[in-house]
């Protein structure tokens, strides 16, 4: 392996090749809890698309695992590496290309930070609208490995949807583009799509061409207090096809959820103690539109059992309402880091059936859980916490167990066990439970096609 290592520094040059131990202990892993750490060989720092295809022709030749990797910030193991292998750490492409305003694009390379293109965008009167709650630590590349979601999606979509081309490099280190600056394009399979959400395993995305679009000028938040969990999930359907306004979110705290993130905040919301919280955002072009939608809203979320709708629309209360949702996911961390953070998205009617479920699920096996996430398109995060009086052996059979019967519920609701997440190795062996052995084969077909020796981030999505 010094041989290869030697092969990769003059690739790359020596200063771009970690390989001390204390060095490459933050790659070993990613936000992932549930996950055991795996320390690479070596630590790769490319810093452009001619060296990654150098790397990925010699990874090839030899059979040596390679796992790409942005900014760490994935929660499905998808950038833990193989401990034989090499990580191929995008920290140092990290450029913005091309602002091209006149043709509405921006060119990127994978280790832009997500929250630098939308200061970008917004500076000169557009919007990236891929907005992941991680969006000031995630990198682009990870958000297109992964088809990121977030807080937006419920009206402006994933990232997919703001993909408009890529650059990839195959793990056989061939070049190749798809897509590019038009909107339309049906000239064969799209391929574009294929890249984004396939979690690094089958190429290598070198650089990115992302959609924007007009900035909304205004925009105003909703906060929404419900006595109970049942009428406000209940409620977000109904919003939805009744009330003739799309908002641009629709996010839910439980009682849970809202306790952890006062904790790590220090801070308490209206009507602290009921037993959930809806958060609406509606934007516009216009303040007079946007006045009608909110007040159009708010009227409707009181005729189906909000508490009182609280109304934010200037950028001080409207920070103020969405970090407490934003502070969940570190609350979490911080005071239950023996947890189990899912992805869970079924149809938005039947949201109030999986969240009853949930806690159901809980108490039977002696564990405690949150319900948090994006209502508005039915993509819940469901997770389970260690009692602190458990011990690791009962938690681990007791989570386990959890996750089977919430994955079984998930099925039987029509919906899928990852919205946004990605599988990785924290879900693979769970797919069985979604997929059949036909569209899993299938799959498997699509992945040998691109990596004949699969030494591109092996060992990711499909079950052991």
């Amino acid at each position: 392996m010094n041989e290869i290592i030697r092969k990769i520094e003059n690739i790359v040059g020596n200063e771009n090749v970690k390989v001390d131990r204390d060095e490459i202990e933050k790659y070993a892993k990613d936000e992932t809890s549930s996950v055991k750490e795996s320390f690479p060989l070596a630590v790769v720092f490319p810093t452009n698309t001619e060296q990654v295809s150098e790397i990925m022709k010699l990874a090839n030749q030899y059979g040596i695992p390679v796992t790409p990797r942005g900014a760490g910030t994935g929660l499905s193991g998808g950038a833990i590496p193989k401990e034989n292998g090499i990580v191929l750490s995008f920290e140092k492409m990290n450029h913005i290309v091309e602002l091209d305003l006149e043709n509405m694009v921006v060119v990127v390379e994978p280790g832009v930070i997500t929250d630098e293109i939308q200061k970008l965008a917004e500076e000169n009167g557009f919007f990236y609208a891929g907005d992941p709650a991680s969006s000031e630590s995630s990198s682009i590349g990870g958000n297109v490995a992964e088809n990121a979601g977030g807080v937006k999606v419920l009206k402006y979509g994933p990232t997919a949807f703001h993909v408009l081309g890529v650059e990839v490099v195959l793990p056989t280190g061939e070049i190749v583009n798809f897509g590019g600056k038009m909107m339309k394009n049906v000239m064969g399979y799209d391929m574009v799509r294929l890249f984004v959400g396939s979690e690094g395993t089958l190429g290598i995305v070198t650089k990115i061409i992302l959609r924007l679009i007009p900035k909304p000028k205004y925009s105003a938040v909703l906060l929404t207090p419900f006595e109970d969990m049942q009428t406000a999930v209940a409620c977000v359907p109904r919003v939805l096809c009744e009330s003739g306004i799309l908002p641009t979110s629709i996010e839910l705290m439980d009682r849970y959820s809202v306790e952890i993130s006062s904790k790590f905040l220090n801070e308490t919301i209206p009507q602290q103690g009921v037993d959930c919280h809806l958060i609406f955002e509606v934007d516009s072009l216009d303040r007079e539109s946007l006045t009608r939608a909110y007040i159009s809203l708010g009227e409707k979320l009181q005729q189906m059992g909000a508490l009182e709708v609280y109304i934010a629309d200037n950028r001080h209360q409207k920070m103020k309402i969405w970090k407490f949702r934003k502070a969940i996911a570190e609350g979490i961390i911080a005071f239950k880091p023996k947890h189990c953070m899912e992805d869970v998205s079924v149809p938005i009617k039947t949201i109030p059936t999986l969240i009853k479920s949930t806690y159901e699920i809980a108490q039977k096996n002696g564990v405690e859980v949150l319900n948090f996430g994006h209502v508005g398109d039915g993509n819940v995060h469901v997770t389970f916490l260690k009692p602190d009086e458990m011990n690791d052996e009962d938690w681990d059979k007791a989570m386990h167990n959890s996750l089977r019967e919430l994955y079984q519920v998930t099925v039987e609701l029509e919906g899928t066990m990852t919205g946004e997440h990605g599988v990785g190795l924290k879900r693979k062996n769970f797919l069985n439970i979604f997929l059949s052995k036909s569209e899993i084969e299938l799959m498997k077909k699509i992945k040998k096609a691109f990596d004949p020796k699969n030494v591109l981030n092996p060992d990711k999505i499909f079950p052991d």
